[in-house]
């Protein structure tokens, strides 16, 4: 009886913690459902997909949607309906890991230049300078290009481009506590640096690259669509959503929009979806930004 109670009792919190979160954010909670809807799309691909990611038929070539294939068949008779569902597998198979390395990367970066401060700082900056002062693009083409066309070597550079971002942000925030009272205690009670780093620095310094964490995951999506549409990045009959819109554009002429048509919306929802997140995340985060809103 007691667990009964409690579990109910329980549920009213829930629903109107999520209530408030929706009320503070409206952003926050339409990123959410439209990145959830496309990672439970993710996840039941194989349940949801009626056929499978790279089967072919022959005869079926450019098929119109109709209730067989609902978003159409391409130039390879296979199903797009079913490609765009598992073509979501990659979005987050990209954003996701390319996140954490942006991190895994940026982070300690960060925390180290903006503690340390002097002459090491001003190296560590400059290199993060040389890093982010090439076009992303073009450098990710070029990295790409010269290390082979495969998931794991996009996924490196695009996290490669991007750490920079996180360590400057966790930097500007190290800066500004690293002489806070509990830094100083910290410092006083003999901790090593790693421990004052990882310990009492990052829960206070993580804020502002949480907040961007989702806009990021964005770019790595639209950035590995690119760079599979010019044709250097994941390529077919892998079903990438950029992939699958340079193969379908050549079919738009002849009227065959639906090849293109259906991956092209699932990116820019996606990339909306992440966009709309992050803009959420920062609200919630940052009560002086929800303040100015308002």
């Amino acid at each position: 009886m007691t667990a009964v109670a409690t579990t109910e009792a329980t549920r009213p919190r829930i629903g109107s913690r999520l209530l408030g979160v929706i009320r503070r954010s409206p952003t926050f909670a339409v990123g959410f459902t439209i990145v959830g809807s496309f990672a439970v799309l993710a996840i039941l691909a194989p349940l949801i997909a009626p056929f499978g990611a790279i089967e072919a038929y022959p005869f079926e070539v450019l098929r119109s949607p109709d209730g067989k294939y609902l978003f159409g068949s391409d130039g390879n008779g296979m199903d797009v309906f079913s490609r765009v569902i598992y073509g979501a597998q990659y979005a987050f198979g990209i954003a996701v890991p390319a996140a954490i390395l942006m991190l895994l990367i940026g982070v300690p970066f960060g925390l180290y230049a903006g503690y340390v401060g002097g002459l090491t700082d001003e190296i560590l900056l400059r290199i993060m300078d040389v890093v982010r002062s090439f076009p992303s693009i073009v450098l990710a083409l070029a990295v790409v290009a010269a290390t082979g066309q495969s998931v794991v070597n996009v996924v490196l550079v695009i996290g490669l481009l991007d750490s920079p971002i996180f360590a400057r942000i966790v930097r500007s925030e190290v800066l500004a506590l690293r002489s806070s009272p509990f830094v100083e205690a910290a410092v006083a009670a003999g901790n090593p640096t790693w421990r004052i780093l990882f310990v009492h620095l990052l829960p206070n310094a993580i804020r502002g690259a949480t907040a961007l964490i989702a806009v990021r995951m964005a770019w790595a999506v639209r950035i590995s669509a690119t760079l599979a549409f010019i044709g250097v990045g994941i390529q077919p009959p892998t079903p990438e959503w950029g992939a699958m819109i340079r193969q379908g554009a050549e079919y738009i002429i002849s009227g065959e929009w639906w090849v293109a048509t259906f991956p092209g919306l699932a990116l820019v929802g996606v990339v909306l979806g992440f966009n709309l997140l992050g803009d959420g995340l920062q609200d919630l985060l940052d009560p002086k930004r929800r303040t100015a809103a308002r």
